[in-house]
């Protein structure tokens, strides 16, 4: 039986209307009935949108949790609602009267609210054993989340209104937080020391776990004993009622999202306590400090084989980059014109790819704006973007889009497809000073240039280089032999948007690239997993998109005539805050430049040296592309700018690291490394090892030896059923 979809659609509207990113779902399977829906974790659909979903038969509605509803949440009460009741009783009256309350289809509760700060993702709050079997009780539909909701058949609204959700402050929604994960049954035993058959039994960790008082170690940290008996409950520092850990069985299992540095739904030994309140989480001088205090026996032995596979360390002898993951989907959107070509891309595409429509968009505005704007550091809308997907996961869709924009406006001429040599991209931007190349594969150009003895290679990296640094200057067009001089091309803006295939891209790399400048120009964004596909459609351009390329293909600051025209870009102001940010986006790029300059690192110094010229190219891009009449560079462009391109950095910095390597001898302990790192518990026994590397015995001895006498990885000698084996674990990432 489906609900009346008659009766969706006002309530769709209404919601939508009050806030809410709203869809059309599945019932039995509590899902979006939309393929993309992705899409609308980061904005609230458009009303026509829903009008065309719910005007067909819909069984479910859902509204999708988080900051693009307003940072709505939602408690869900699994298993019949079996522990609301008593969270209930304890919450205040007050604080309950003004949530509201759902019955869901299975008899369990929503308790649905909005913070007046952002939430974080989807957690699982309480736990607990039924029919045997270990199930959840407690969760919240956060950041990222949906929830099925009234009028869906079986859901009810009991209190309040969807249309009406209050606003709740962090200090409240942490109250209703901490008491349903002191509803928790099922507490995790902290994590044991590993076997000690082949480590030392003496480790000062082990012995406090074992004789320390964790007790006194938190009332030192201001946390506050509440209640006594088998499982202590416990408050942490700043709360003045309620509790937000318990001690049981020296395990202390925190369950508050505020007692930073310890973290929620985590159950930690007293050793690991110890550590993280006293030295941040540094095991090796907790480890220290305790020896020195008394605890472990008189073994000496080096720091490595005293912390190696301890549960509780994370081994880091030299400071390495860190992954900061995949570029966060929110900081692939602005406003305006690159979202409404984003948008196009979405709803067309038979495999929507939210990276590549963004990479796309942004290079088509870079390209329309080329020789017309620029900031008050000159800085010009020229860029360097690449995409990195797998095949068959909608690279090209963004390329075909761009160009039937281009053929609108006629300015396809304006577009390049493949580098064919340096002299050919000077010609093409000596005929066309603005240009579009648009390129597939761009992996098999750099192993061109890195493998090649051509000159033509050479001369195109050398290209690539100069024409991004005088996109605001004047390029010198070469002389032939016997010929005169052609002349010269007046603030040439090259763009570029290619793709390529993530390992592919990386392990073409040399470190030359990375320290000439070539690698530090480029803007890189991952697109992960492949998309579920949709039915292709065939939609016109809107008018509203092909208006604002026009107007940029028509606008022609300077002077002269087309022949002629000396382009002279208009200044696209910055306000005070603005300002401030960038500045301060700057020091912040200078101080880690100064870092990588101490460290001796060549690669960090290159890519660092380029943040503050693409924070503020990108920031020039936002405004354009918020207001193109007048644009204005804010806050908000600065703040997205600063925030994307610290974190692309930092992502380049890691991938390079993983991939990009001085000899094939490196290339192999690169890629060995890389097979540890793929695993969840990044270590793999001797034979899977071998026979995942595809080389001889001899070879992959020699190679475990020198990352051993690195300290890249660990080898120990573990019992199983059968004989003994050996197993090598990852300590550090390179």
């Amino acid at each position: 039986m489906s609900s009346d979809f008659s009766s969706l659609l006002p309530s769709a509207l209404a919601y939508r209307e009050s806030g809410l990113s709203v869809l059309p779902a599945v019932r039995l399977q509590k899902r979006p009935r939309l393929p993309g829906w992705k899409n609308f974790q980061l904005r609230i659909p458009q009303e026509r949108q829903i009008v065309e979903w719910f005007s067909k038969p819909e069984d479910a509605i859902c509204v999708v949790t988080g900051q693009v509803s307003g940072n709505l949440e939602m408690l869900d009460f699994d298993r019949g609602g079996d522990r609301f009741e008593a969270w209930k009783q304890q919450i205040p009256l007050e604080l309950f009267a003004r949530l509201v309350i759902e019955t869901s289809q299975s008899g369990g509760k929503h308790v649905i609210y909005r913070c007046s700060e952002p939430i974080n993702g989807n957690m699982k709050l309480a736990m607990g054993f039924r029919d045997g079997a270990l199930v959840t009780l407690i969760e919240t539909r956060g950041e990222g989340g949906l929830f099925l909701c009234a009028p869906t058949l079986g859901y009810t609204i009991e209190q309040g209104s969807l249309t009406e959700i209050p606003e709740l402050t962090a200090q409240q929604r942490e109250t209703l937080l901490e008491t349903a994960w002191s509803l928790n049954e099922h507490l995790p035993a902290a994590e044991v020391p590993f076997d000690s058959q082949f480590v030392p039994e003496d480790r000062p960790g082990d012995d406090f776990n074992n004789r320390g008082d964790v007790r006194a170690l938190l009332v030192k940290h201001s946390w506050t004993f509440v209640k006594g008996g088998e499982s202590e409950l416990w408050r942490r520092p700043g709360k003045t009622n309620g509790w937000s850990a318990s001690l049981k069985d020296k395990s202390f299992y925190v369950f508050s999202g505020n007692a930073a540095p310890l973290e929620p739904n985590r159950a930690y030994s007293p050793f690991a306590v110890y550590a993280w309140l006293e030295f941040g989480g540094d095991f090796e001088m907790a480890a220290r400090m305790l020896r020195q205090q008394g605890y472990g026996g008189d073994l000496v032995s080096t720091v490595l084989a005293t912390f190696v596979n301890h549960p509780d360390i994370e081994v880091n002898k030299v400071e390495m980059p860190t992954d900061p993951g995949p570029m966060p989907l929110e900081l692939m959107r602005i406003p305006g014109f690159v979202s409404e070509v984003m948008d196009l891309c979405l709803a067309t595409a038979p495999y929507p790819n939210h990276v590549m429509a963004f990479s796309g968009a942004l290079a088509l505005q870079a390209f329309l704006a080329g020789r017309k704007v620029r900031d008050p550091g000159d800085n010009r809308t020229n860029l360097y973007l690449l995409g990195l997907a797998h095949s068959a996961a909608g690279k090209d869709w963004p390329r075909k889009l761009n160009t039937r924009i281009l053929f609108e406006i006629g300015a396809a001429g304006c577009l390049g497809e493949r580098f064919s040599s340096g002299e050919g991209v000077q010609d093409a931007l000596y005929l066309s000073p603005s240009m579009l190349f648009q390129t597939d594969e761009i992996d098999g150009i750099l192993q061109s240039m890195n493998r090649s003895k051509d000159g033509r290679y050479e001369s195109l990296m050398s290209t690539l280089l100069t024409m991004y640094s005088t996109a605001n200057s004047v390029y010198p067009m070469r002389r032939k032999a016997g010929k005169e001089a052609p002349g010269a091309i007046d603030q040439p803006s090259l763009v570029v948007y290619g793709t390529a295939i993530p390992n592919h891209y990386y392990e073409a790399l040399s470190e030359r690239m990375l320290t000439n400048g070539f690698f530090a120009r480029m803007i890189i964004l991952e697109c992960g997993e492949r998309g579920s596909g949709q039915e292709p459609k065939v939609l016109d351009i809107p008018e509203r998109v092909i208006a604002t390329a026009r107007w940029w293909n028509d606008y022609k600051p300077g002077t002269g005539n087309l022949q002629s025209w000396h382009p002279i870009p208009t200044i696209i102001t910055q306000d005070e805050e603005g300002r401030d940010v960038l500045v301060e986006a700057r020091l912040e790029a200078e101080r880690e430049y100064n870092r990588a300059e101490r460290k001796n690192d060549p690669v960090g110094t290159t890519v660092w040296g380029r943040v503050s010229e693409q924070m503020r190219k990108l920031a020039l891009l936002y405004a354009i592309s918020e207001n193109h009449r007048e644009p204005v560079i804010t806050k908000s462009a600065a703040e997205w700018a600063a925030r994307f391109v610290t974190h692309q950095v930092r992502r380049m910095l890691f991938m390079a690291g993983n991939h990009v390597a001085e000899n094939s001898y490196h290339a192999d302990c690169l890629r060995l490394i890389r097979k540890l790192q793929e695993t969840p518990e990044r270590q793999l026994p001797h034979s899977l090892l071998l026979k995942r590397m595809k080389m001889d015995a001899k070879s992959f001895q020699e190679m475990i030896t020198t990352l051993e006498q690195q300290g890249d990885i660990a080898t120990s000698i573990v019992a199983t059923t059968g004989r003994p084996q050996r197993m090598y674990k990852l300590i550090r990432s390179m």
